[in-house]
């Protein structure tokens, strides 16, 4: 630097004084805690403590006595948005005894706790870390998707505590002592700590490691490994257990470590990464070192030592060996196993604690310090074992020895040199790493012994794979600290300045306000308040982060005043005897915790102070400058630029924000070599404040009287300029006054001096500010700044003579170019010195004109930009050649062709992979050039905002890109994209979509939110969770929910209607009512079946509150006195546990109600557990609920295995299902081994016989056929199909409810082979088809095979079968495995087995309900065959039952003697009923229309058949199957619609109580109205296997008698239709008033056999049909805006929208109301406008435009600019100009293009009036016009001709017309002349400059310099100058009207 630079040398003024206490140590003060008493006592002994932890204070500091004082330390950090945007404020992290707080505080608002811990023991440190947890579970990813947990963690002595700030507690224990934990890149390190006096130094002591590493705190604690490189280059790995090196400082990012090596006193830098899997096999070496008979011998004299070590016994000397083979020995020696914390944890500690080897024992260097031959065996040992080889060498081999694999790897990268003087101390104190103003780093550590700062150069290799690390420099400090946010650190040096360094380059003093210079300090007094401290306090470190420090030199600590050990600092040290301490003035000194540009500085007297370091720079316009200066100069000169101007900016009283800018033009012009005081403008610019000496001396005041060059001063001032072009004076006509310039400074008296710093530099530094410029222009909001930089430019310009500059910014700025004239003499012989760098071009490079010239298609040579700076101008660039040239290689990584990228010549070229990419991270499918340039633009960062702020010429083709990307865009695109093209909807959609469902929404609680005392009984009946605002939507005709309501409710007493007639006693009578009561129960106890399905999965639990689950009531009233009637007065016999069931179904209701998107734990399941006995049941159901909705899966094992012992049937049913339900299909093995336990036959023969109660038993094998659903899996299948055939034990085991136990084997069997068909792989010798068969029409029993046919050698003594097949018992499970085995596989074969017997012979051998089952079973195997018709259903039935049953309509009887008609009655019957049954199953869902009407007409004949005389031949009860059956059907093709017919029929059902009606038909009866109204209208049924298999289990066709009857089919399964019920209602819901509403679908479904590809319109919400038929949902116009949902790429999309409440957003239209508000589409906007008939816009009201739009702007821009006031006058025309725009825009669609609408018309106006004074938006007209005459957008718009922007109107031609006519009156009224003398290259009249730019610019008319180039001087005739303007690129308009200049003809032109 120059010396004169550095005499001048003014100080940086700090802002912000303010006194520094932690916040933490006041709120100590009141926290609840036991320290309290201390704590009030504690004296600011801050000094005291390092800010990282005091970690091994205690040890090192014992000479000091501090016990008795209280230990507190804190850090800060800058603070962290949990969202990710930008805060400013501290975050503090305070550490006092076993407190830790956490407080958030700035400046600007006041410091609030976070968060506040009390621990148990002393906190030793605390600090914050970030851990990552991989998402997907494969190892070794890398950071494939990783979820950062910000962490908090807390060490104590013991152990760990980490708190997550999502709320996760974990607490590690600590298998050593810790002497330091340090937060990394990956997670926590560890460092043992290693106390010298514990083990006397022994060199046969095997050393263990000494760094640990957790990355999880659920993790283990693994040892770190080391890659070093080795004596002959290889490099070795190896584990750091090298006691002399400790960790000084450890960053994330870059991840790096330096150590302190204590015995060779250097420092060394590490990389820190994550493992590779060969090193962790090199350091495992475990196999090879095993087999040599030394390693055998020390392993397992090793092993001996440990075991003897955990006996207590102390080993003296140890084998010692290489470290790498330790894991030969045990894992014990470092830390526990990584699969359990086992016994090893307490050697571990035994060993830590009282064997650490001795300290520095070996270091790294090199493998010659490994002995591996000294065996040498202590007497010690042979004491413990004989000889060390006789012990089995197994032990390695045991379980204990499970090996630890290291997660973390250090690589060595850097050693500092070795110096003469090795000083023992030399550790570094404080280590940081700090980045230069011009992006170079360095690597700072503080020496403190030598005060010497250290700084290390280091950058990243060009592959960027690693770190280089480069030359030392020594900076002389006694402390540091780095100022992040402005790219300085500041120093302390010896004699207490505070100077600010960037990198190594000194950048100033600092001066702090209030605050005395250091070198005046002694003799002023103590300014700060200072407490008198004693003496003692300050004897001690007062570093921070002084971890290590070694012993003290004495006369340090003894010294009286605090740190004035060396000389340097007073130079007077006989000051020191005469100056008491008290009168010591304050000085620093340390700094600390440095945020941001905050830092503390520590005084002497005890108290701290904050202050701020201000910025290089606050306004945009001088940053931008900077940057690019910065950007583009050599590195060196870079930085003293940087370092003049913060001088100069942040001198003590410096400048205030608005003058910046000037000051910076001052000094950049001082650095050029200008003299700023002679260049006219420069002198006038005004600094408000002092100027600082950097820049200017003073000037000499002149007379207080005035003078005329203030008056001078005035007119050359800015203000001056701004009030000339003010609108008010042109108002009041002022003539400008002109400045007359005085004579001598027209004199071109003033040249440059050519020796100052940036004079060569002077064309490269306009090029920079030139491009800087035109960026500029491409954002609205910085126009003021343009005009302050044109000026600079321009005087640039002209002393550069670049002419052809000059006339471009005559042409942008008209008016402010003419006022300066002045130029300044470069010396030509000077010119030589200056670099003309290469990217400079003679033409102007303008953005507005590349622009244009693309739009017209001319071919563009590449625009210059500089990286990082010029960003917006390459985003345009690239986008317009993307969207009008249509080459997608621009954005894709080859801009090459279109850009230029500029660095400086001295910058080696990198080559930066840019990061744009089409690329695009999202598999977003984009087809148009407009997606792909809007994908695009979000991809780079591109908002809405950004785009507002573009002018709205340039801004165009983006919004048209964007135009029609709003019309139809894709539905996957992400938010980003969707919020740039103005789509909420999707965007709110696409935001949904990422958030897991957690909360139920807020319309969930509609009815129960208005309490009535009224309905305050009503409440508990189990439905008051629904969604009411959607099922209002979809059942807005009728009552029909509440009347679903009504049929279900169990919660009230029912009405028991009993006239008592004359001859009936009272106690008859009440006999009576009691009867009546018990019949109506039986229908009461099965509404909880359907009030599970209408309520399913519709609530979300608080999880604080138990699951309310509705009393089943089983009381009567008596009307007409209400009396009670109760079954348990004793009067009638009322069946034993009759409510069990009932009860069960209950819970099962009230579980089933929870959403599986809820948020629940194993704790709340258990905390639901009721606490009396009689809801045990209840439970049980409660269970199996939570099974079916998947959250069984998080109940602990622990308490499943509770559950199970207390034996209670119920419950062990209702878990066994749950948990098997939970984990459908995968196999689990835990939940195997679970229900193995409960069927003997999966038992090992030998086992115990466990007394497992039947039910339980049915429950566990179909719990193992959905756990095994699909898989085929042998053993399972095998076992399953000889328990079909179970045969009835001798001892009566197995007797009762056989049929269940097999209807059950069947069902799991069928489900674990489900639809494997013939292809069972493995499985053909088990003859799987054939043996069903045999089980379904009987015959010889075979023998039977495996392991349990001993069990089966004595047949039962009771139950007399012979040895054939009880069909009965065995038909129903076999005939139901078959079809689930063949579903769907169309297998004729099969079929047949199961067609019904056509001979009156063989009919009579099959029970006719079994002919349903047949007919069922046979349908679903002939899939495909199933037609919707009764001549299909009838097809099923044989022709002899045909032919001679009684057809369901007849009256009499027909007579036979040969035909048993009963038997023909039942079998047709059952027959039509199997078949109307698969019909169910085949149009499950699907609401199709021909299976509705054919099962309505069936039921309906099964209806008239009971009542008829024929009735009795089939039999009531059989007819009554037969009629839920076809019911069940009917529901189920119509679940979830709420179809009304029949609702109808199931009322109908309802009613009928007594008679025949039993329990089970009334379950069929609700289970059907349940499913109509599946999840209240959300939810259908699948036709999936999966589904088809559980709703067989729960539809099964054989309804128990009474309600505890579970002989034929377990109760229990009836609730596994949850299995087949999916979420398929689609609710739009408005995005702008979050409601849901009407919208029109259009289903388009894919073609199959049957159809062709149909589309069908639905009005949402409604439910769609299975995904796997539709190809394309879309939300059709006009009301909404499109939407299209595309399935052929795959429904997951889809899925998750309906998954989650089914919510799609959609947005209505500008000007049109919803469906509800208009039904028929009469009242919106446009259809008002058609039914007008007039084109004038005047029929368009502005009042009515709040029905069109809610955006807030456009209702007031109608309310202020389109409503006439009375008075108007002539301005009425822009009133109706408003309006139209308005109305136009609205309609269009793109309110966005207003503000363009406006500015187009103001411009026009403003040329009008001739006011232009730049040409900036005549520019943007300009492009607009040439857009709409591009050729990519004509083809545009004649793909689809009625829509975009600007188009139907006659806006643009009217504005265009204006342009031209304003700009010719101006040619005929002397601008002709004016423009003549601009051409030919002679002064022009300065009044004309403002139309001539405009002029030239609308009709881009080339410069003088070009023209003469041209050789236009002898054209004659018009054709002539067609031709030599060809190159040119005029257009033939502007050369009209140019002709006759050029033709020397200017009076005959005529236009």
């Amino acid at each position: 630097m120059s010396n004169i630079y550095e005499e001048r040398v003014t100080m940086i003024a700090a802002g912000d004084l303010q006194e520094f206490v932690p916040f933490g140590r006041d709120h100590c003060k009141h926290h609840p805690n036991a320290l309290n008493l201390q704590l009030r006592q504690l004296q600011p002994a801050s000094e005291l403590w390092s800010s990282d932890g005091a970690a091994g204070l205690v040890g090192s500091l014992q000479e000091v006595t501090i016990h008795e004082k209280h230990k507190e330390s804190w850090q800060l950090r800058k603070g962290i948005s949990d969202v990710g945007e930008e805060v400013d404020y501290d975050e503090e992290l305070y550490v006092a005894g076993n407190m830790v707080i956490w407080s958030k505080g700035s400046k600007s608002q006041a410091s609030a706790v976070y968060k506040a811990f009390t621990v148990d023991s002393p906190v030793l440190q605390a600090l914050w870390c970030d851990f990552s947890v991989p998402q997907d579970k494969s190892e070794k990813t890398g950071d494939s998707n990783e979820v950062v947990e910000k962490c908090i963690c807390i060490l104590q002595s013991s152990c760990i505590n980490i708190h997550s700030i999502e709320g996760k507690d974990y607490i590690a224990s600590l298998p050593f002592q810790v002497a330091n934990v340090w937060p990394t890149k990956y997670g926590l390190l560890f460092e043992r700590s290693s106390s010298s006096h514990d083990v006397p130094l022994n060199p046969t002591r095997e050393p263990l490691p000494t760094l640990f590493s957790m990355l999880h705190p659920l993790d283990e604690i693994t040892p770190m490994v080391c890659k070093s490189g080795g004596l002959f280059g290889s490099a070795r790995v190896q584990y750091v257990a090298d006691y002399s090196m400790r960790i000084v400082f450890l960053n994330a990012e870059p991840s790096i470590v330096m150590t302190y090596d204590s015995t060779q006193c250097l420092h060394a830098i590490w990389a820190l990464r994550r493992v590779k899997t060969e090193e962790q096999s090199a350091v495992l070496k475990l196999s090879e070192q095993v087999g040599t008979p030394q390693h055998a011998a020390t392993s397992s004299s090793f092993t001996v030592q440990l075991r003897s070590l955990s006996k207590g016994d102390s080993p003296v000397g140890s084998p010692f060996q290489n470290y790498s083979s330790i894991h030969s020995q045990s894992r014990s020696a470092s830390s526990p196993s990584i699969h359990s914390r086992s016994p090893s944890i307490s050697n571990m500690a035994a060993l830590s604690r009282s064997h650490s080897p001795a300290l520095g024992v070996h270091s790294f260097s090199g493998v010659q310090r490994f002995n591996f031959s000294s065996h040498t065996q202590s007497p010690k040992r042979h004491s413990i074992c004989q000889s060390p080889n006789s012990t089995s060498t197994d032990s390695i081999f045991t379980p204990e020895t499970e090996l630890i694999v290291p997660e973390l790897c250090i690589d060595h990268l850097w050693t500092e040199a070795l110096t003469n003087t090795r000083e023992k101390n030399s550790q570094a104190s404080k280590v940081f790493i700090t980045t230069d103003l011009c992006g170079q780093r360095f690597l700072c550590y503080l020496v403190e012994s030598q005060l010497q700062l250290r700084c290390v150069k280091f950058q990243e290799s060009n592959d960027m794979s690693q770190l280089i690390f480069g030359s030392v420099t020594n900076i002389q400090a006694k402390d540091a600290a780095p100022v992040d946010s402005i790219d300085t650190m500041l120093v302390l040096e010896g004699n207490g300045n505070l100077v600010l360094y960037t990198g190594v380059v000194r950048v100033g003093k600092v001066f702090i306000p209030g605050f005395p210079a250091p070198s005046l300090s002694l003799s002023i007094s103590n300014q700060m308040p200072c407490p008198s401290t004693p003496l003692d306090n300050i004897n001690t470190p007062s570093k921070p982060l002084n971890k290590h420090l070694g012993p003290f030199d004495e006369q340090g600590l003894l010294s009286p005043v605090p740190e004035l050990r060396d000389s340097s600092k007073l130079q007077d040290s006989s000051y020191i005897d005469d100056c008491t301490f008290q009168q010591l003035a304050t000085f620093i000194h340390s700094v600390r915790d440095p945020v941001q540009n905050r830092v503390t500085l520590d005084l002497s007297n005890g108290s701290m102070v904050r202050i701020t370091i201000p910025e290089i720079a606050t306004s945009e316009l001088v940053k931008r400058c900077l940057q690019g200066i910065k950007y583009i100069l050599p590195k060196e000169v870079a930085v003293q630029m940087l370092v003049r101007w913060y001088n100069a900016y942040n001198a003590p009283g410096g400048p205030s924000y608005y003058s910046e800018w000037n000051l910076f033009v001052t000094c950049l012009m001082n650095m050029m070599g200008y003299n700023t005081d002679r260049v006219a403008w420069t002198q006038n610019l005004d600094f408000e404040g002092s100027l600082s000496p950097v820049i200017a001396p003073k000037k000499a005041r002149p007379s207080e009287t005035g003078s005329d060059e203030d008056w001078e001063y005035l007119l050359n001032s800015d203000y001056h300029k701004n009030v000339e072009s003010h609108p008010l004076a042109k108002a009041l006509q002022l003539d400008p006054l002109e400045i007359k310039f005085p004579k001598d400074n027209l004199s071109p008296s003033h040249s440059l001096d050519s020796s100052t710093l940036l004079f060569p530099h002077i064309p490269t530094i306009f090029c920079v500010l030139h491009l800087i410029y035109e960026e500029l222009k491409l954002n609205c909001l910085m126009g003021e700044g343009i005009r302050s930089l044109v000026v600079l430019l321009v005087q640039l310009a002209r002393d550069l003579k670049l002419e052809a500059y000059l006339d471009y910014y005559c042409r942008d700025y008209p008016v402010l170019v003419k006022t300066s004239r002045q130029t300044c003499i470069i010396d030509p012989a000077q010119t030589g010195f200056m670099h003309h760098p290469s990217f400079f071009s003679a033409e102007p490079p303008s953005i507005f004109q590349w622009l244009s010239s693309c739009l017209k298609g001319e071919h563009v040579p590449p625009y210059p930009y500089l990286p990082g700076i010029c960003e917006r101008s390459k985003l345009l660039v690239l986008s317009v050649v993307l969207y009008i040239f249509g080459d997608e290689r621009a954005v894709s990584n080859e801009a090459s062709n279109y850009l230029t990228k500029i660095t400086s010549g001295q910058r080696k070229q990198q080559i930066e992979q840019e990061e744009y990419g089409c690329s695009s991270r999202h598999s977003a499918s984009t087809s148009s050039l407009a997606e792909k340039l809007v994908v695009w633009m979000t991809n780079v960062g591109f908002t809405l905002r950004d785009l507002e702020s573009l002018p709205f010429g340039v801004a165009l083709p983006i919004r048209d890109a964007i135009y029609h990307c709003r019309q139809q865009p894709a539905s996957d695109w992400p938010e980003a994209v969707c919020l740039l093209i103005g789509r909420q909807d999707l965007s709110k959609q696409a935001r949904e979509g990422n958030l897991p469902k957690c909360k139920a929404s807020d319309t969930q609680v509609l009815s129960s939110d208005v309490p009535s005392t009224a309905d305050s009984e009503e409440e508990d009946d189990g439905m008051n969770d629904m969604n009411q605002e959607v099922m209002s939507l979809i059942w807005s005709e009728d009552l029909r929910v509440q009347e679903v309501r009504r049929l279900l409710q169990s919660a009230h007493p029912v009405r028991v209607n009993v006239v008592q007639m004359p001859e009936v006693s009272d106690h008859e009578y009440i006999e009576e009512k009691e009867n009546r009561l018990l019949q109506l129960c039986q229908r009461t106890m099965a509404l909880p079946l359907g009030r599970g399905m209408f309520t399913l999965f519709s609530y979300h639990p608080v999880p604080t509150e138990p699951l309310p689950i509705p009393k089943l009531n089983l009381t009567g009233r008596a009307p007409p006195r209400n009396t009670t009637v109760d079954l348990n007065s004793g009067n009638i016999d009322v069946p034993p546990n009759m409510a069990c069931w009932a009860n069960f179904h209950n819970g099962v209701a009230a579980g089933l109600k929870i959403a599986p998107a809820s948020q629940i734990d194993s704790a709340w399941i258990v905390y639901n557990k009721p606490k009396n006995a009689e809801l045990a049941n209840e439970y049980a159901g409660f269970l199996m609920a939570l099974g079916l909705n998947g959250h069984l899966t998080k109940l602990a094992t622990l308490n499943i295995h509770d559950y199970l012992t207390k034996g209670h049937e119920m419950t062990s049913i209702g878990l066994l299902l749950g948990v098997s339900a939970a984990k459908l299909g995968t196999m689990d093995m835990s939940i195997t081994r679970l229900l193995s336990i409960h069927i003997p036959a999966l038992l090992p023969p030998t086992s115990t016989e466990l007394d497992v109660p039947h039910n339980v038993q049915v429950a566990a094998v179909i719990g193992i056929g959905l756990v095994y659903q699909g898989t085929a899996h042998r053993h399972t299948a095998e076992v399953l199909l000889s328990e079909i055939g179970r045969p009835p034990g001798p001892e009566m085991e197995y007797c009762t409810d056989r049929e269940s136990y097999s209807l059950a084997a069947g069902l799991a069997l069928g489900m674990v082979c489900l639809g494997h068909g013939s292809n069972l792989i493995g499985m053909s010798d088990l003859n799987v088809p054939e043996q069903l068969y045999q089980y379904m029409v009987g015959g010889h029993r075979r023998f039977q095979a495996g392991m349990h046919r001993e069990k089966h050698k004595s047949p039962s003594y009771q139950i007399k079968e012979g040895d054939t097949i009880n069909v009965d018992v065995t038909c129903p499970g076999a005939t139901l495995a078959l079809a689930m085995i063949y579903l769907k596989t169309n297998n004729r074969s099969i079929a047949d087995w199961l067609r019904a017997p056509d001979t009156m012979y063989l009919l009579d051998f099959v029970k006719p309900e079994f002919l349903l089952l047949r007919t069922l079973a046979r349908c679903l195997i002939l899939w495909d065959d199933i037609l919707p018709s009764s001549k299909w259903i009838d097809s099923n039935v044989p022709q002899i039952v045909r032919e001679n049953s009684v057809s369901l309509h007849a009256t009499e009887m027909p007579s036979s003697e040969d035909l048993n008609l009963e038997t023909l009655a039942q079998a047709h019957v059952y027959i039509t009923a199997g078949a109307c049954l698969s019909l169910g199953f085949r149009f499950a869902g699907s609401e199709n229309l021909a299976a509705f009407n054919c099962l309505y007409t069936f039921a309906k004949d099964f209806m008239k058949c009971l009542s008829s005389a024929t009735a009795s031949i089939a039999g009531h009860y059989n007819l009554e199957t037969c009629l839920s059956v076809v019911l069940l059907s009917l529901a189920m093709v119509m679940a979830g619609s709420g179809n009304l017919k029949v609702l109808q029929l199931c009322r109908f059902m309802h009613k009928k109580t007594g008679g025949e009606m039993n329990y089970g038909f009334h379950m069929a009866h609700h289970m059907a109205l349940g499913l109509l109204f599946l999840g209240g209208g959300r939810y259908s049924l699948s036709t999936s296997n999966s589904s088809i298999a559980a709703l067989l289990c729960a539809l099964y066709p054989h309804f128990p008698v009474h309600s505890t009857d579970n002989r034929y089919h377990l109760q229990a399964l009836r609730h596994l239709y949850v299995l087949a019920a999916e979420p398929r209602l689609l609710v739009p819901m408005d995005v702008d008033t979050d409601t849901p509403c009407y919208a029109l679908l259009e289903v388009t479904y894919k073609g199959t056999q049957w159809y062709e590809e149909t589309t069908e319109e639905l009005m949402a919400p409604t439910l769609l049909p299975e995904l796997h038929l539709l190809k394309q949902i879309r939300v059709k116009g006009p009301r909404y805006w499109e939407l299209l949902i595309d399935l052929s790429k795959g429904s997951y999309h889809l899925k998750s929208i309906l998954s989650k409440d089914g919510v799609l957003y959609v947005k209505l239209r500008a000007g049109q109301l919803s469906y509800k508000e208009d039904p028929m589409g009469w009242r919106s906007l446009l259809a008002q406008t058609v039914t007008h008939r007039n084109a004038d816009a005047r029929a368009f009201k502005p009042e009515a435009i709040s029905a069109f739009t809610s955006d807030p702007a456009l209702l007031s821009f109608a309310d202020y600019f389109c409503k006439p006031a009375a008075n108007m006058g002539q301005k009425l025309e822009v009133f109706d100009l408003f309006s139209s725009i308005l109305y136009e825009c609205v309609t269009q669609e793109n309110p966005e293009m207003l503000p363009a609408y406006i500015a187009i018309d103001q411009a026009v106006r403003r040329l009008e009036r001739r006011e232009m004074s730049e040409t900036f938006d005549l520019w943007q007209i300009k492009l607009v016009l040439e857009f709409f005459n591009s050729r990519s957008h004509q083809e545009r718009v004649r793909k689809n001709p009625h829509r975009g922007l600007f188009m139907n109107s006659e806006f643009l031609p009217v504005m265009k017309c204006s342009i031209d006519n304003a700009l010719d009156q101006w040619l005929q009224a002397g601008g002709d002349v004016c423009l003549h003398s601009y051409l030919s290259g002679q002064p022009t009249d300065e009044s004309q400059l403002r139309m001539l730019a405009c002029f030239l610019v609308y009709h881009s008319v080339p410069t003088p310099g070009q023209l003469l180039a041209g050789g236009l001087e002898g054209s004659t005739n018009f054709s002539e100058l067609l031709l030599k303007f060809k190159p040119l690129k005029l257009p033939v308009r502007a050369l009209l009207r140019l002709a006759p200049l050029l033709l020397g003809n200017p009076q005959s032109m005529v236009l």
